[in-house]
């Protein structure tokens, strides 16, 4: 497979970033714990069978429904602007994708101007909004971090499982505009998308098969955050998923932890931020991690086959830019 035609020409990127993220469970006290003691968001009471997680000066960023059903709710893309959000709902409505717009309780619930929602074509509820409202109080963390980096790269980013990867591009590449940063095809089929904030990936599909949320990535401000954490859910039974490791692609260090839902978080620090003007989209070949990231929760098998690309990379000397580390603090910058 080539690059050729992988990202849409003419406008600009009408969306930004993954702006938050709803998921459903039976055990809202257990991702209670989670988010605030391990991850350190705030938490927020709504009140009846909703609760809200912060992680900036937004109202929210998780909210977890206590109520059943597949895993993932909902994710919310923000839009530049309110001609962003209509242009984009007008390209959806012209390829029969049906569009609903919100009520003005609903985007009270979501603290934004306005939004719609639809599903893409796996039956995933996507919701664009504009206009999201600060909230009135600073953030508290609810275990000592330095905080999260979010700002213009949005909440972290989202990953779906999907049947077939080719069956969902031309929906989220070509209506929805999403910019491939990069794919592969080994052991599976992998596309990574980024949206104007620059986050090298906001998005992407893992065609393993299956339907289903695959996991959500929080980014830290500092390494020591991710370290204390990844010592946190090593206390736990079963909170592990990913050792401790890095990716090839966004440079990102990182574990995965469980989650009551039944998908993952991705905990990480130093992940890339390109320029999507200047970003050109290539294929990845050296697998989705440099080192660590042992996937304690497959069987033996794949286990072992992700694990010899690792070592394949490492016996080729693959390795990070130095620039990374630098970069990773920087608000945004070019890829090296």
């Amino acid at each position: 497979m080539n690059t050729a035609g992988v990202d849409p020409v003419g406008e600009d990127i009408e969306l930004v970033s993954l702006g938050y993220v709803g998921v459903r469970t039976r055990q809202p006290e257990a991702w209670g714990t989670l988010a605030t003691r391990l991850l350190g968001m705030q938490a927020i009471d709504r009140g009846g069978p909703v609760t809200a997680f912060r992680m900036d000066d937004r109202f929210q960023r998780l909210v977890v429904l206590d109520e059943p059903g597949s895993a993932l709710a909902f994710l919310g893309w923000e839009a530049r602007d309110a001609q962003a959000m209509a242009r984009l709902a007008a390209r959806l409505e012209a390829a029969g994708i049906a569009v609903h717009r919100g009520t003005g309780s609903l985007a009270a619930e979501r603290h934004v101007a306005g939004l719609i929602r639809f599903q893409d074509p796996a039956g995933n509820w996507l919701e664009v909004f504009h206009g999201p409202a600060a909230a009135d109080r600073p953030f508290v963390p609810g275990r000592p971090i330095s905080g999260f980096r979010t700002g213009p790269l949005g909440m972290g980013h989202a990953v779906l499982q999907v049947e077939q990867v080719e069956a969902l591009l031309p929906f989220y590449r070509d209506l929805l505009g999403f910019r491939v940063s990069d794919y592969g095809l080994q052991p599976y089929p992998l596309y990574f998308f980024h949206l104007a904030g620059g986050r090298h990936h906001s998005f992407a599909m893992v065609g393993s098969g299956r339907h289903g949320f695959h996991h959500l990535m929080v980014e830290l401000g500092s390494l020591d955050d991710v370290g204390q954490g990844y010592d946190l859910a090593g206390l736990e039974e079963g909170r592990l998923a990913y050792t401790l490791g890095r990716h090839t692609n966004d440079y990102m260090t990182s574990f995965y932890a469980n989650t009551p839902s039944g998908f993952f978080v991705e905990y990480g620090w130093g992940g890339l931020v390109l320029d999507p003007s200047a970003w050109t989209p290539h294929m990845t070949v050296d697998g989705p991690s440099l080192w660590g990231h042992e996937r304690l929760h497959l069987p033996p098998e794949p286990r072992a086959r992700l694990r010899e690309m690792r070592l394949a990379a490492a016996a080729r000397g693959v390795r990070a830019p130095v620039e990374c580390a630098w970069l990773a603090r920087q608000p945004r910058q070019t890829p090296p």
